[in-house]
């Protein structure tokens, strides 16, 4: 069966990652990408597909309602994923303006017109049609030393990204429950892999390391969390909207709990393996710095649900996985070097060294 998939955001990390995988997937389906091209959103991610015959984009915001009117009746989506937020807790902390409009408003925006978009389709149509929103583990705040995130979870955001992302979780539900409209959402722990903007811990250690700069990490490294390889993520999308019951929450996790010191340990070890230096290893370049505002200690999943009612489990060990995204950003320098050169400078935002 093919569908026609209009993806928001899918210039972006995990975005991209979910394209390359559905074009594979399923080869005959069709995929639009909706994209703002912010900062995070990169096309050299989708340069290998860009004249796919089975891709399109167009470069607009979801909170532009007319064009989000003008996509949804041009394309006749059957599946909408929607990946398009803002997305990095420490710009949310410095300036949270962005992630209440795009994460709030522009989910609102989206529901609100692919509703009536969904309201205008009959017999078959209208009962397959599914809306996937992308979600964190970030909503449900921090956990202790024990226990595990579960989709009864209650919410405690502890961030302006988190609480953005919290409040686009309750308006997605308020469809399903007032409106009957075909929602699933899925709540996923922190994503690596290939083609993730290098403000984020794992690409800002591999090319500082490599430039022989700091490897900045918050507080004294304990915090946890659980990691998760991006095409494992994708995969479980995919899964969830093949088989997952309408109304739904799952939530998406690796069963890879580290502490970030742990993390940033096995980078320099693979580094140190791949691209040895002369002396040394990059261990040598670690250093601590100032702990960000609300820092959560704890993030854990419980992917228990998913594994029972969907059949999914991650195919990659952390260590696997690790292995395979270093690799690739070794192979491809020049992804890196095409957002430094637009002004990104490999720096994670609100650090100070101590």
């Amino acid at each position: 069966m093919s569908n026609k998939y209009i993806v928001t955001g899918g210039a972006g990390f995990i975005g991209a990652n979910f394209i390359h995988y559905l074009l594979e997937a399923e080869p005959d389906s069709k995929i639009l990408n909706l994209d703002k091209l912010t900062y995070a959103g990169n096309p050299a991610s989708l340069k290998a597909i860009e004249k796919h015959s089975h891709y399109s984009f167009v470069k607009g915001d979801i909170c532009d309602n007319e064009l989000v009117q003008k996509t949804l009746q041009a394309f006749c989506p059957t599946v909408i994923v929607h990946f398009a937020a803002e997305s990095h807790v420490d710009r949310s902390i410095e300036g949270p303006d962005s992630f209440i409009e795009t994460n709030i408003n522009g989910t609102y925006a989206l529901l609100k017109h692919t509703k009536a978009y969904w309201g205008e389709l009959a017999g078959q149509e209208k009962t397959d049609f599914r809306f996937l929103h992308v979600s964190t583990d970030e909503v449900y705040g921090s956990l202790g030393d024990q226990g595990y995130f579960t989709e009864e979870t209650s919410y405690a955001p502890n961030s302006p990204y988190s609480a953005s992302k919290a409040a686009s979780d309750h308006l997605v539900r308020s469809w399903f429950h007032t409106y009957e409209f075909p929602v699933l959402t899925t709540n996923c722990s922190n994503n690596y892999g290939p083609y993730q903007f290098p403000e984020k811990l794992i690409p800002v250690v591999i090319f500082n390391a490599l430039n022989g700069k700091n490897l900045p990490i918050y507080g004294d490294g304990s915090n946890i969390r659980d990691w998760l390889y991006v095409t494992d993520h994708c995969s479980a999308i995919h899964r969830v909207i093949q088989a997952g019951k309408t109304g739904e929450t799952y939530n998406v996790g690796g069963h890879n709990e580290k502490t970030n010191l742990e993390v940033v340990k096995t980078i320099c070890s693979l580094l140190d393996e791949f691209e040895p230096q002369s002396d040394g290893s990059y261990q040598d370049q670690i250093s601590f710095v100032k702990d960000r505002p609300g820092h959560d200690k704890r993030y854990a999943i419980d992917a228990g649900k998913i594994q029972r009612d969907l059949g999914w489990r991650p195919a990659e060990s952390f260590e696997s996985g690790m292995r395979e995204t270093v690799r690739w950003y070794l192979e491809n320098r020049e992804w890196v070097e095409s957002i430094l050169s637009g002004g990104y400078r490999l720096e994670r935002i609100g650090l100070e060294e101590r």
